[in-house]
């Protein structure tokens, strides 16, 4: 893994993170406890500040960054950022949840337990509201999603991906566990 400090800014990880080999965690970023950040995946708090709570986990390829002065990045807790999304300054709330190849831009909102699909675009200064699903290019409302549904799902999905982390740092033993894997 990289962790490389700038401007006078070291990453600060929480307890019980998996950092894959070559993530790159650069600058001003803070990150909660029981994380996960795959395999090529850049967290790029040069320019701005990029905040992480817990159980959250970003996957393969995906790249979070700000603007200079203008953009931060706050994303809540049991959050799941799929393979290869793009996050540029925008604000995701807890047990959302962004799709594999989403690209959520500047000044954007991902409210509590909403759902940004697969390949969305989601436009500068876009608010999701809470519980709500969104697809497209650009991103669009497509309806909403049951609360305890979605937090159910979002859940699984973070506690699945803590588990996968385990199998990383536990040893042979813990690549054998049991139970439903996504």
């Amino acid at each position: 893994m990289i962790l490389k400090s700038v401007r006078g800014f070291t990453p600060k990880i929480g307890k019980d993170c998996f950092i894959a080999d070559n993530a790159a965690i650069i600058g001003d970023v803070t990150m909660g406890d029981e994380c996960s950040v795959w395999f090529g995946t850049v967290l790029r708090g040069d320019v701005n500040t990029i905040t992480i709570g817990d159980r959250v986990n970003i996957q393969d390829g995906s790249v979070l960054h700000t603007l200079y002065q203008k953009s931060t990045i706050e994303i809540g807790n049991d959050v799941s950022i799929g393979h290869n999304v793009v996050i540029h300054g925008a604000k995701i709330r807890d047990y959302a949840l962004i799709g594999m190849g989403a690209i959520v831009m500047d000044d954007a909102e991902v409210g509590e337990g909403a759902l940004v699909a697969a390949g969305s675009v989601v436009l500068s200064r876009t608010k999701i509201g809470a519980h709500e699903m969104w697809a497209g290019a650009p991103a669009k409302f497509v309806k909403m999603v049951e609360p305890e549904k979605a937090k159910e799902m979002n859940v699984k999905i973070a506690h699945n991906y803590l588990m996968y982390s385990r199998w990383y740092t536990e040893g042979d033993d813990a690549q054998h566990s049991t139970g439903n894997h996504e």
